[in-house]
């Protein structure tokens, strides 16, 4: 049993890095995408709409049921990293607890303090890209379905 044990520890160790490095890119990919949200507010409040769905409408000619599609692709990564995020700090957090748990039980008060280190401070990133993932994912939705309503009933 102990074997099986050790085998679990050291596989889930190896995750550790791979799941960190996912939630530093989902926080640059958020803050990128933030950026892109807040150009795109102030073009909206200075009256000029998006009109990216219209352009791509008589560009290529497609059917609503398309754009539907360009819409939801244009959505997948934010809501991709709005709901995956919370689980790599989920999962980030957990890994270190383990070594946390160890060294607190030999009295190793550094070792605990640096595994603590890594596990708070990777949940609190991921929330961060989630939070900042879903708020753009939610207003950039409705932008995009009030572009794809007005275009079906031609007032685009």
């Amino acid at each position: 049993m102990h074997v099986l044990e050790a085998t679990l520890y050291d596989l889930s160790r190896l995750f550790l890095i791979p799941v960190m490095v996912l939630i530093l890119s989902s926080l640059a990919y958020a803050i990128i995408a933030l950026g892109g949200f807040a150009a795109e507010s102030v073009q909206r409040m200075r009256g000029r709409r998006g009109g990216r769905l219209t352009a791509h409408r008589l560009r290529t000619g497609c059917a609503i049921d398309d754009l539907e599609l360009v819409v939801l692709r244009r959505l997948e990564w934010l809501r991709i990293v709005s709901r995956a995020a919370p689980m790599l700090g989920l999962v980030a957090t957990m890994i270190p607890m383990g070594p946390a748990l160890l060294a607190l039980g030999t009295n190793n008060s550094r070792a605990v303090g640096e595994n603590l280190v890594v596990a708070f401070s990777s949940v609190i990133l991921a929330l961060l890209a989630a939070s900042i993932a879903f708020f753009i994912y939610t207003i950039r939705r409705r932008w995009l379905l009030e572009e794809l309503r007005a275009i079906e009933t031609g007032a685009a």
